[in-house]
């Protein structure tokens, strides 16, 4: 187990682009605010989404597409570096219109009907490094 204490830095409110990619629109927040680690969530909803399960067994995401407009019911994520690049990590929550929910690993190609971002910053060096055991990127 690694257990990381920082207190918290700047907090950044951002109402992102209606047809924008979600993914790219938190990134492009956390890159023209110099930000390097932080925390974040996200409330709105999206016009289709791209989202992903993480098969243990192979080891590898599959990607699932939702062709159709859906709520944000919880987006939630970090912000770390991998290999001196940001890397924006985060799992999506959606509701479709009968209430039924699905939802994985975030991915680009989810777009945006509308949606607002709350962002704290982390004062500390977040990095990520591959990790054998599981064949994911994790926080080292």
């Amino acid at each position: 187990m690694k257990v990381y204490e920082a207190p918290a830095g700047r907090s950044i409110v951002a109402s992102l682009d209606h047809g924008a990619d979600l993914l790219a629109s938190i990134r492009r927040v956390a890159e023209e605010n110099n930000v390097e680690a932080a925390v974040f969530w996200v409330i709105g909803a999206v016009k289709r989404a791209v989202i992903g399960y993480y098969d243990q067994d192979e080891r590898r995401y599959v990607k699932i597409p939702v062709d159709e407009p859906l709520e944000i019911t919880s987006c939630t994520g970090n912000i770390a570096r991998y290999k001196g690049e940001i890397l924006i990590h985060a799992h999506i929550t959606l509701a479709d219109r009968d209430g039924r929910s699905l939802g994985g690993h975030l991915y680009e190609g989810t777009v945006i009907y509308a949606a607002e971002l709350y962002l704290v910053e982390l004062n500390l060096e977040l990095e990520r490094e591959y990790d054998e055991t599981t064949g994911l990127n994790l926080l080292k």
